[in-house]
């Protein structure tokens, strides 16, 4: 059974700057830190990374070292990236839209 929780789960441990970095999901601002990978700013805002593709639930990644290929994330251009080992940059914009499927 999928829970709901009212906010994400996954926490920072520790602050590397405090420095602000605007990304945006399928159009909605959010803001991670420097030093943020991809999947520390979208599970901080979202709670998950994205959904299987195979039973829609919620998925975190698995591996979070850049083997398994379960974090990739889509950018809006439509270029996948590892999500665990991509630092955040200004600016990045994510979709979680398939291509053919809007």
């Amino acid at each position: 059974m999928a829970t709901h929780h009212s906010r994400p789960q996954f926490q920072r441990h520790f602050r590397r700057d405090d420095a602000h970095i605007p990304f945006t999901i399928d159009g909605t601002a959010y803001s991670g830190r420097r030093g943020d990978t991809v999947l520390v700013a979208i599970m901080s805002v979202t709670g998950q990374l994205r959904r299987s593709e195979f039973t829609s639930e919620p998925r975190a990644g698995f591996c979070l070292i850049g083997a398994c290929q379960d974090c990739f994330v889509t950018l809006a251009c439509g270029t996948r990236v590892r999500a665990c080992t991509t630092p955040l940059e200004a600016h990045m914009a994510f979709t979680t839209r398939e291509s053919g499927n809007e």
